[in-house]
């Protein structure tokens, strides 16, 4: 399976519901700072592509706004403070 189809599957469209949910709809990152953002991303903490065998764990996701997923991935043009 393919990054892509695995982002359309049903199976992460669940476990994304399930770390919202989880999160309450909050960026983790900005709430660790005493913001109250809303939380639009679901991060995986050890990249899929890396660690494939950890891309369905509950524990493996973190909820971010998207200014937040941006600098947790560089790579992608974000940058970190």
């Amino acid at each position: 399976m393919t990054i892509e189809n695995f982002y359309k599957s049903p199976q992460w469209k669940r476990l994304r519901a399930v770390a919202l949910r989880r999160d309450e709809y909050l960026c983790r990152r900005c709430k660790r700072y005493g913001r109250n953002r809303e939380a639009t991303v679901v991060h995986h903490i050890l990249h899929v592509d890396e660690y494939p065998d950890k891309a369905l764990r509950l524990d493996n996701l973190i909820s971010l706004c998207a200014e937040c997923h941006n600098l947790m991935h560089p790579e992608k043009g974000g940058s970190r403070r």
